[in-house]
């Protein structure tokens, strides 16, 4: 697996596209929406939001949404994650992802390189891999 990490510029583009999928979100219960830009390693970009359902157990995350749409084009390598979402316009708070999707995550990034950037403007964000967030996870190599 290569590791990449995007600079400045793209961790900011990254922010950006993060922001204008909250407003695809479809949150009616909780009036939370998320948007989600996910990098992969060669530069390929998808995004994501939030899906809500009155069944609650049925709704999707804005990282599972991009990362599924990535891997069901074929992607399997991953660099970067960016993350923006509250119940406001403007966010004011980081929003980090949830526990089923740091373990979706775990699934296909290495997570000691993967970055999860959450943010609440382009300028204003936080930086973590994913074994930051996820310390001590299970993942492929135990079943080996």
């Amino acid at each position: 697996m290569t590791e990449y990490r995007p600079g400045k510029e793209e961790i900011g583009r990254l922010i950006e596209a993060a922001m204008k999928m909250r407003e695809q979100s479809y949150s009616p219960y909780s009036g939370f929406s998320v948007g989600a830009a996910l990098l992969c390693s060669d530069g390929t970009v998808y995004t994501g939001c939030n899906i809500e359902n009155a069944s609650y157990p049925v709704t999707i995350c804005a990282e599972r949404t991009a990362m599924a749409k990535a891997v069901s084009e074929g992607h399997r390598e991953f660099a970067a994650i960016a993350v923006v979402g509250g119940k406001k316009e403007d966010p004011e708070d980081y929003s980090y992802p949830c526990g089923s999707c740091r373990q979706f995550m775990r699934e296909f990034c290495d997570p000691a390189c993967f970055q999860v950037i959450t943010a609440r403007s382009r300028d204003d964000y936080v930086i973590c891999t994913l074994d930051e967030l996820l310390p001590h996870s299970f993942g492929p190599g135990n079943l080996v």
